[in-house]
């Protein structure tokens, strides 16, 4: 069973890394807090629903490992949301900008603290108006996740 959950978890690391294009940068805003876990969880969904995003998924990645026999895992989870708007205007202004989309969030227990980290869009692009789109995006994500840390 141990080895089964052991080649499963590998499995799901391996899929979820990319290579990036070389000289292509992905950037991420994090932020900390001691509130608890499932606070941060809650909040963080309500500002997502507040910036008027929908919530598409929610992967409870440390509940269901612990709940499978590792006990004191720590919690890890991940939420998907979108906003079909903002993803149809995006996509019309740059359509290979769907490896952008910044439709996940992710939380965990990390040093007695819970972390909370999305991508942002980059704003360096040779497209003006992807890149003022990028910034109001960025903002808003920003916002998503002080939100769901503030204590």
């Amino acid at each position: 069973m141990l080895k089964r959950l052991f080649i499963v978890a590998s499995l799901l690391v391996i899929a979820s890394c990319t290579i990036q294009p070389q000289g292509e940068r992905v950037f991420y805003y994090e932020a900390t807090t001691t509130k608890p876990y499932d606070d941060v969880l809650a909040e963080l969904e309500i500002a997502i629903t507040e910036h008027n995003f929908r919530i598409t998924g929610h992967s409870r990645v440390g509940k269901v490992i612990r709940d499978r026999g590792t006990k004191n895992f720590p919690n890890y989870d991940t939420i998907q949301f979108c906003n079909l708007t903002h993803a149809k205007t995006l996509l019309q202004m740059s359509p290979h900008s769907v490896k952008h989309m910044p439709c996940n969030v992710v939380t965990y227990e990390y040093n007695d603290k819970i972390i909370v980290k999305t991508h942002l869009m980059p704003v360096g692009t040779d497209n003006i108006e992807l890149n003022r789109f990028s910034e109001k995006m960025n903002l808003m994500l920003k916002e998503i996740v002080d939100f769901a840390v503030e204590e």
